[in-house]
């Protein structure tokens, strides 16, 4: 039985176009940081013109081999996009990784390298990631802020001492992963603590304010997942006007009731969250927020069709 085109690409590792099977494949890239040969995944379309491409970022305890964007890579392929997965240093339990100085110029570095090896549109260079993915989303967002052309992050942690007491106070396995990768426990020295505002969005936040932010969390987080979302209501809160700003009442009610609070609920539609639905949602200049009916999670047609979206304004 032949399957609809849909399932065949959700089913598939893998495009086909010509009679040639075409997806992304493992390359090796000197970064800058330490001029050191990095992996990653790799999707060159030897476009005959400049095209856009989709960076994808790890979670947390992944590396570049994982298959959680699987479904935005498909759909690069079929586009004609180009799609690069980076390692930038691994899973996120040591220094060398979790938003070091490294880490930053392996993904920099690999973006540099697709330029180099295909015809990119350098106006047109779009950063994703989920969970540790989403973190490493919103440091870059800060850090090099002229280089996306838009970024989405979902379930993203936005500071690491913040999220150090919630893992602890939970007993999640992060807690020893964030330790050593800062050196210490928030408070043990000057040193230490140094290490978790370089390594956290919020440090950085106020220099995306010019970036196209799309930030993404399920209600539940925090109590069916990892990440609360006082972390994503805080990422917008640092980039939106004074207007906008959720309240600390606000952000706690959300976060303790895994609910809306009675003053922001209003009726919001996406059809590409799905059954996944909105619940909560607010934009201020080029930030948006989106709180939806799920845990800790990425919704990959919502993610595609905001980079659809904000492609048709290039």
């Amino acid at each position: 039985m032949r399957l609809p085109r849909m399932l065949c690409l959700l089913s598939l590792s893998f495009a086909f176009e010509n009679g040639r099977c075409e997806k992304a494949e493992e390359i090796s890239y000197l970064s800058a940081a330490d001029e050191t040969m990095q992996p990653a995944r790799f999707f060159d379309p030897k476009a005959e013109s400049p095209t856009p491409m989709v960076v994808a970022l790890h979670s947390w305890p992944g590396d570049y081999k994982q298959q959680t964007h699987q479904e935005i890579e498909k759909w690069c392929v079929e586009k004609g996009w180009a799609f690069i997965h980076p390692n930038f240093r691994g899973r996120n339990r040591r220094p060398e990784a979790t938003g070091s100085e490294l880490a930053v110029k392996d993904i920099v570095s690999a973006v540099d390298y697709a330029k180099r090896t295909t015809q990119i549109d350098e106006d047109r260079v779009y950063l994703v990631g989920t969970s540790g993915g989403g973190y490493s989303c919103l440091l870059m967002a800060g850090r090099h802020p002229k280089l996306w052309a838009g970024v989405s992050a979902w379930v993203p942690i936005y500071d690491l001492e913040a999220w150090y007491f919630e893992t602890k106070e939970r007993e999640l396995r992060y807690t020893g992963e964030i330790v050593a990768s800062c050196g210490g426990t928030p408070g043990e020295s000057r040193k230490v603590d140094s290490e978790y505002r370089k390594r956290s969005p919020k440090t950085y936040m106020k220099r995306a304010r010019g970036v196209r932010l799309h930030i993404n969390a399920g209600i539940r987080d925090g109590h069916e997942g990892s990440v609360p979302i006082s972390h994503s209501l805080s990422a917008f809160n640092a980039v939106a006007k004074g207007k906008d700003r959720l309240s600390e009442k606000e952000i706690s009610y959300f976060v303790e009731n895994a609910d809306v609070p009675v003053s922001l609920i209003g009726k919001f539609s996406d059809p590409s969250y799905g059954d996944q639905q909105p619940l909560f949602r607010r934009t201020s200049g080029l930030a948006t927020v989106t709180i939806f009916d799920g845990a800790h999670e990425l919704i990959a047609p919502a993610a595609i069709a905001w980079i659809e979206a904000m492609d048709s304004k290039n």
